[in-house]
């Protein structure tokens, strides 16, 4: 995946990055739940009485946006530098993580910091950190 630097404007990754940070302290203050992908996607795999309507109308809301999005703008095009079965790893492993992590980036990176949890700090430091480490060693070492 590459970044289209030329039209890159920061005020909207800020309002992006803000409007996140909204949406998550609005869903714990007025739900008092996290918004973690994985931990709601989780819910709808093993459903409680009562949790599904929540749960099935957030994931509706990740599904719906683009299209929405789509009435007032074209959606920017990405390009994404990999074969089919690096993206299926990748994904596998990310699920892996997040299973092991007990969460998952919304999770820990937004919610938990936010919260000032300590294992929300290493949970985040330990992704990002493996992040970078797999990005170098895919870049610089295999020339991927």
């Amino acid at each position: 995946m590459s970044v289209d630097w030329n039209h890159f404007t920061p005020f909207t990754a800020l309002a992006g990055g803000a409007l996140i940070g909204i949406a998550a302290a609005m869903f714990v203050l007025l739900n008092g739940r996290i918004a973690g992908i994985s931990g709601v996607l989780g819910g709808l795999l093993r459903p409680s009485s009562g949790d599904v309507a929540w749960r099935v109308a957030f994931v509706l809301g990740l599904v719906g946006a683009p299209w929405v999005y789509l009435l007032f703008a074209a959606l920017p095009r990405v390009r994404i530098d990999a074969g089919y079965g690096a993206l299926i790893l990748a994904g596998l492993l990310v699920g892996v993580g997040t299973r092991y992590g007990a969460g998952c980036t919304s999770g820990h990176g937004v919610c938990g910091l936010s919260r000032l949890s300590p294992r929300s700090l290493v949970a985040t430091a330990a992704f990002m950190g493996a992040g970078f480490a797999t990005v170098f060693v895919a870049r610089h070492l295999f020339g991927v």
